[in-house]
């Protein structure tokens, strides 16, 4: 595994909730990520670890490989990958992702 693999892993199994994303949260460099933001605060999540894949290709690329998703932003909850904004959307809308969060 190579050692973004191995830091990708680490960070997604050792943080609760972590987005990859363009940008951070206070400036997210996409309307994509900008909605996944803005659907974990709807959440109640105050501590969002966020990742920028835009300051690393090699983690913008991992983290595509990593969970064979080809789009960002990515959310992980304890270490399981949820899904990108479209996934997000939905679950906040039926209600599932709050739940999720809050287990």
């Amino acid at each position: 595994m190579s050692d973004v693999q191995t830091w990708i892993k680490e960070t997604v199994t050792n943080t609760p909730v972590v987005l990859f994303m363009k940008g951070t949260a206070q400036f997210p460099q996409c309307g994509f990520s900008g909605r996944a933001i803005q659907i974990l605060k709807s959440c109640g999540v105050e501590n969002i670890a966020t990742v920028n894949v835009l300051d690393d290709p090699e983690v913008r690329q991992g983290i595509k490989d990593y969970s064979n998703w080809p789009t960002i932003p990515q959310l992980y909850v304890k270490g399981e990958f949820i899904g990108g904004s479209d996934i997000m959307n939905e679950m906040f809308e039926s209600g599932e992702l709050k739940t999720l969060l809050n287990a």
